[in-house]
C-alpha cells in the first residue's frame, strides 16, 4: 500500500545531510512494511535486524560502538555484504535495544556513508533509556495510521485522487461527490490502520474489520501492561476507555471526574500523558483569543482529548458499522465526535501544527485552530446536513481571520466568509490559494 511518507523517505536518502533515521509511530501504524518497501524500491540489498523478535541481536551492541566492527559481524550474522550507499540497515523494534538507539549517534559521527533506518513505537522508545540518546544525531520521521488520501489509493482510486486535484472543488461533479462520501463512510469504520485497511479492501467483509480492530485493541492493552509503570495500568486503562464518553458528551472537555468518580487531575494525569507519549491521543487545549504563538494563549487545564485514528475509536466506543452506512438516528450524538476525531486525523497526518480549540465563555465554539500557512486559521466540522455556524461566525466577525473553513456534506459554497470543503477532503486545505 502506497504512503505519502514514501517521498520523505527519498529526500532522507538523497539528502547531502542525511542522518541515521529515527521512524517513529502508534504500534501497527505501518512502520516496518514501509521501510521494507522503501529498501526495495531504493536500494541494491537490505539488513533487517528485529531486537523484539530476535533479542540477540542486541548483543552486536554490547562490546562498544565501534560501527566498523558492528558493521562487520552484522554481515557476518546475516550473511550477506553491507555496501556503503547501496544497502539499507534496518533496525526495527529499536526500543528494546537501548544500546542500539546509543549506536546511531557514532553511525551518524563516524560512519554517515551508510544508510541506517530504525523503527519503533513511540512509547517503547520514550521509556527505553539508551545510554545516551542521539539528540541532534538522527533525522526523525512520525509514520501515522493511513489518511483516507492514503485509503483512496489502497482502494485503486488513484484517477479519483487526480480528478480531485484538477478539478476546482465547487466544480466536483454530483456522481464523484457520492463516491467519496462512500468511502468516506467505509473509512470511518476501518480507520487507517493498515492491516484493516488490508482486510477491507482485499476482502469487504465487515466481521473481518471488527476483528482486526478488536485484536488492535487487545494489543493495546497489553502494551498497556508490558510499558507501563505496574501501578499506572489501571488508570491508563480507564483514561483510554473513557475518550468515547468524554467526545460525546455536550461539553467535550476532558473531565478526570467523569473517568472515576472522585478522581483529580493529580491522581489521572500520568496516565493520560502516558497515552499522550505513546500517541495514542491527541491533547487539544483551549485557546481564548487565536494570536500567534497559538501556543502562548492555551489554557493548560482546560482541553479536549482525541483518539489516534477513527476507527480505533468507533470500536472502542463500540458503534456497530452497519449504523454508520445507514446513517442510524441512533448513532447522532457520537457521529459529531466521530467526525471531529477524523478531521483532526487528517489535519496532523498532513503535518500541521497540532491545533487548538476556541472557546468564547457558554456564548461561541470553535471545533479547531490551526496554524496554517503561518496564521491562526479557524476550523467547523460539521457531522450532519447543517452547516449554519454562528460560532464560527461570531469568531470571524471578531478576529477578522484570513481563512476560515468548514467541513460538512455539502457540495456548495456558503458565500458568508467561509470556504466550504466536503468532510472527504481534508487534504485539499494545504494546496488550496
Amino acid at each position: 500500500m502506497k504512503r505519502e511518507l514514501m517521498e520523505g523517505l527519498i529526500r532522507w536518502k538523497n539528502s547531502s545531510r542525511r542522518k541515521p533515521l529515527l521512524l517513529r509511530g502508534v504500534r501497527q501504524c505501518g512502520k516496518t512494511y514501509l521501510l521494507k518497501a522503501f529498501s526495495k524500491n531504493e536500494y541494491e540489498n537490505m539488513v533487517y535486524l528485529n531486537f523484539e523478535q530476535n533479542p540477540d541481536y542486541a548483543s552486536l551492541f554490547d562490546k562498544d560502538f565501534h560501527t566498523e566492527r558492528i558493521i562487520t559481524e552484522m554481515g557476518i550474522l546475516l550473511g550477506t555484504r553491507i555496501q556503503r550507499e547501496k544497502t539499507l540497515i534496518i533496525l526495527d523494534e529499536i526500543q528494546a535495544c537501548p544500546k542500539a538507539i546509543t549506536a546511531l549517534k557514532y553511525f551518524c559521527e563516524e560512519a554517515p556513508e551508510y544508510h541506517v533506518a530504525s523503527a519503533g513505537s513511540l512509547i517503547g522508545i520514550s521509556i527505553s533509556k539508551p545510554n545516551s540518546y542521539p539528540v541532534g544525531k538522527v533525522d526523525v520521521k512520525t509514520l501515522y495510521p493511513m489518511s483516507f488520501k492514503e485509503f483512496l489509493m489502497a482502494s485503486g482510486e488513484d484517477d479519483l485522487i487526480k480528478y480531485i486535484q484538477n478539478t476546482t472543488l465547487h466544480e466536483i461533479s454530483q456522481v464523484i461527490h457520492s463516491r467519496l462520501f462512500q468511502y468516506y463512510d467505509y473509512y470511518r469504520i476501518t480507520g487507517g490502520m493498515p492491516e484493516v485497511v488490508k482486510n477491507w479492501v482485499q476482502e469487504k467483509n465487515i466481521q473481518q474489520v471488527e476483528e482486526s480492530l478488536q485484536n488492535l485493541l487487545n494489543l493495546y492493552q497489553l502494551d498497556f501492561s508490558k510499558y507501563a509503570p505496574a501501578k499506572d495500568f489501571q488508570k491508563i486503562s480507564q483514561v483510554w476507555e473513557a475518550i468515547p464518553y468524554q467526545l460525546a458528551k455536550e461539553n467535550q472537555r476532558f473531565i478526570f471526574g467523569q473517568v472515576k468518580e472522585g478522581a483529580r487531575a493529580k491522581d489521572l494525569e500520568d496516565a493520560l500523558n502516558w497515552l499522550i507519549n505513546a500517541g495514542m491521543v491527541y491533547r487539544i487545549p483551549k485557546i481564548e483569543k487565536p494570536y500567534i504563538p497559538l501556543s502562548a494563549y492555551e489554557k493548560q487545564n482546560l482541553f479536549k482529548i482525541y483518539c489516534c485514528d477513527t476507527g480505533l475509536l468507533r470500536k472502542l466506543a463500540k458503534v456497530d458499522a452497519g449504523l454508520i452506512l445507514k446513517d442510524n438516528s441512533q448513532y447522532t450524538e457520537f457521529k459529531g465526535a466521530l467526525t471531529e476525531n477524523y478531521v483532526l486525523q487528517q489535519l496532523i497526518q498532513m503535518g500541521v501544527d497540532k491545533p487548538c480549540y476556541w472557546s468564547s465563555g457558554n456564548k461561541a465554539e470553535v471545533d479547531f485552530v490551526m496554524q496554517l500557512k503561518g496564521m491562526p486559521t479557524p476550523i467547523e466540522v460539521k457531522s450532519g446536513k447543517t452547516i449554519r455556524s454562528k460560532s464560527l461566525l461570531s469568531y470571524i466577525e471578531k478576529y477578522k481571520p484570513e481563512k476560515a473553513y468548514r467541513f460538512s456534506s455539502s457540495l456548495r459554497d456558503s458565500g458568508e466568509r467561509i470556504t466550504d470543503i466536503p468532510l472527504p477532503l481534508v487534504w485539499t486545505i494545504l494546496s488550496e490559494k
